[in-house]
């Protein structure tokens, strides 16, 4: 991998599509803090699906399905799409950057990870969206991935820059 020097200029965004928001204040705090670090590498934004829990509480299955559908219509042509799930690849850091830059390679426009609820994802989700990265193959509540993830995307963009933020 080259870390640094072919990071070729892109119009892609990053999207981080996630399920419901975060009722804890110091997420939110943590990930302004990755949002602003961010910016300064490559658009990057967070996209949320409401809740689907109104009204009479859905079953587990019944929330999948809902927020499976929402999911899916949150997507737009031309996305590449990536779930953060427990089963999916897993990548060191060094690896994750990696990816990125074939991605940023490749030139989608939107460049859209999903983190799902509580409950994971529907099945209809897994069909539509094959590509798979995990995080860890602990699983983490859905508020605690988004701070994690958006530390690990910026890890790689400071790999990708050759900058010492990154330890190897």
């Amino acid at each position: 991998m080259q870390r640094y020097g072919n990071i070729p200029k892109t119009q892609m965004r990053i999207v981080l599509l996630v399920a419901g928001k975060t009722d804890a204040g110091y997420w939110e705090d943590a990930m302004k803090v990755y949002q602003e670090r961010l910016m300064h590498y490559i658009p990057f934004e967070i996209e949320v699906i409401p809740d689907v829990k109104k009204g009479k509480k859905p079953s587990e299955a019944q929330q999948k399905t809902r927020e499976g559908e929402s999911i899916l219509k949150a997507l737009k042509a031309g996305d590449c799409c990536v779930l953060l799930d427990e089963k999916g690849m897993e990548l060191t850091s060094v690896q994750f950057a990696s990816y990125i830059e074939r991605k940023m390679h490749a030139a989608p426009r939107r460049l859209v990870f999903v983190v799902g609820g509580p409950y994971g994802f529907s099945q209809t989700v897994y069909d539509a969206v094959p590509a798979r990265i995990s995080l860890s193959r602990m699983t983490f509540s859905h508020q605690m991935i988004r701070p994690f993830f958006a530390e690990q995307l910026y890890r790689a963009m400071t790999i990708l820059h050759g900058e010492p933020y990154h330890h190897e």
